[in-house]
């Protein structure tokens, strides 16, 4: 799946254009998501310096993104031309109305730990839980 994930007050507490604390579980999250062999953007309003800061954190925290700001690493955009909306399966967001500005990380594991959202499914009772997986 492709997941693009923001960063203020998601993936850190909200201190722009500083960088805040880590939210529980986000990078153990995200690191086992990539392991699973999803793709992770970065989706964020942040650009220039605070751009570079954020993906350096994240790199410093074992998160290697397959694209930042973009859809894919390779697209390019006009001069003065806006972002648009990532092209993704999920958006982990703190602005997202289920967290109205605070994210819940576990409860993220727990709806992607169920199956695969692009196609319904349900993980084999054989497998280790998502969330199982970050703590052992």
């Amino acid at each position: 799946m492709k997941i693009a994930v923001d960063f203020d007050g998601t993936l850190v507490e909200h201190k722009y254009p500083e960088i805040g604390a880590k939210k529980l579980f986000a990078f153990e999250t995200l690191r086992e998501l990539q392991k699973r062999g999803d793709q992770l953007i970065l989706w964020t309003y942040r650009s220039g310096k605070e751009l570079d800061e954020a993906v350096d954190f994240c790199r410093k925290n074992g998160i290697e993104f397959y694209a930042v700001n973009r859809n894919y690493p390779e697209e390019e955009f006009m001069e003065g031309e806006m972002s648009r909306k990532i092209d993704a399966d999920i958006y982990i967001d703190d602005r997202n109305v289920e967290f109205a500005g605070e994210i819940d990380w576990s409860l993220i594991c727990q709806k992607l730990s169920v199956g695969s959202a692009s196609t319904g499914e349900y993980a084999s009772e054989k497998k280790k839980s998502f969330f199982g997986k970050l703590f052992s």
